[in-house]
């Protein structure tokens, strides 16, 4: 006795709507680690290297080689933010003292900025009013002191949640990492296998255009901001700001953002001309423009748009749109998702073209073989 079976479109159908259903079950249970699992990607991109040469001192044991690349990570992602956050504790108490004694002291404008018209008697009149009152400024940071209280009061318990929610996510990283260090590319290759059963040859050109944007896009934001950071510096101890190894790092950590770098040399020149320095203050701006800025405006987009053959407005449009639409994550995953929207665009053109070409050509070959036998038919004809 045959058994009946449904019809193999049906199959595939229930089939289809199973994996459909399955796959967004899994979104929603992984959901809360996605940021977690792309910064250990991305650390792990960068770093990958370094781990390659370090799973060679190992002789190849990939645990070996995965579980230290992983504590170095650790010890650099707690070491660094912690010692920015204990020199930002210090140099900022000491500038906000030096600001509050400069008001209360009365500040007066250099000479060149005051006889620029308009702006300098506007400034001078800002700074008036800043200083004027002693006791009134006082009153106003004690104001402000205890506002920023009262705020830190009510919202203890959900820093305290935020602090341990951050926790926990940078635990899931490190182990992300360890497992991507160790099995990353055996992943990869299983991943290129399924896509390419999925949607056939193509798919070479979408994981070339994540390689490279993601490459593109990490090393040039790193690069350029490292740079940012180390020219920004020496024009701090130049002038002879302290501490300017921290507001180096400061300076590259911003820099990550386009154009970020901007809010530190520009308010700290600034503060150096209304302090008097001016030749200092001349100084850093000059240096700020012709030699951070010069890395920003030039650099960046040159390592971006050269490795990844993606313009640079889309991924001045990718970092910043990202950076609103995931955060900080935002930064690295916005251009790789426009650059794979544009990989596949140019993709289909191509394939496009190449169909119209091809039918141009068949077309243009029919033609021809038709003109060859006409002769032939005319002869044959009475």
């Amino acid at each position: 006795m045959n058994e009946a079976h449904p019809p193999l479109w049906l199959r595939r159908a229930l089939i289809a709507a199973l994996l459909s259903v399955l796959l967004l079950a899994g979104l929603v249970v992984l959901q809360p680690f996605v940021t977690a699992v792309a910064w250990a990607a991305i650390l792990v991109y960068v770093s990958w290297p370094l781990y390659l040469r370090l799973l060679a001192r190992f002789h190849g044991r990939r645990g070996w080689a995965a579980f230290a690349m992983t504590m170095g990570l650790a010890v650099v992602l707690v070491a660094v933010p912690a010692w920015l956050l204990f020199m930002l504790q210090r140099e900022g108490y000491g500038a906000m003292r030096d600001a509050v004694a400069l008001l209360r002291a009365g500040v007066e404008l250099p000479e060149p900025l005051a006889a620029i018209p308009w702006l300098g008697p506007w400034l001078q009149e800002r700074l008036a009013l800043l200083g004027g009152d002693g006791e009134a400024l006082g009153r106003q940071l004690a104001a402000m002191g205890e506002q920023w209280g009262q705020w830190l009061g009510a919202h203890a318990v959900g820093l305290l949640g935020d602090l341990g929610l951050n926790a926990m996510r940078f635990a899931i990283a490190l182990l992300t990492a360890f497992f991507l260090f160790r099995d990353g590319a055996e992943l990869i290759a299983q991943s290129r296998q399924v896509l390419h059963s999925l949607l056939g040859a193509r798919v070479q050109a979408y994981f070339n255009a994540v390689g490279d944007t993601t490459r593109a896009v990490v090393y040039g934001l790193l690069l350029a901001a490292i740079v940012q950071g180390f020219m920004a510096g020496l024009g701090y101890w130049a002038v002879g700001i302290s501490a300017p190894v921290f507001w180096g790092a400061a300076t590259a950590m911003l820099a990550l953002i386009p154009f970020g770098a901007t809010l530190i040399w520009v308010p700290m020149g600034l503060w150096l001309l209304l302090t008097g320095h001016v030749a200092a203050g001349i100084g850093l701006l000059l240096w700020g423009m012709l030699a951070v800025s010069w890395i920003d405006n030039l650099v960046r987009p040159l390592i971006i748009s050269g490795v990844s053959k993606v313009p640079f407005l889309i991924v001045l449009f990718g970092v910043l749109g990202g950076l609103g639409a995931f955060g900080l994550i935002g930064l690295f995953v916005g251009p790789v998702i426009l650059a794979v929207l544009l990989a596949i665009w140019r993709e289909w053109a191509n394939t496009e073209a190449a169909a119209a070409r091809a039918a141009e050509a068949a077309e243009a070959a029919e033609a021809a073989e038709a003109a060859d036998a006409a002769p032939t038919d005319l002869r044959k004809s009475p």
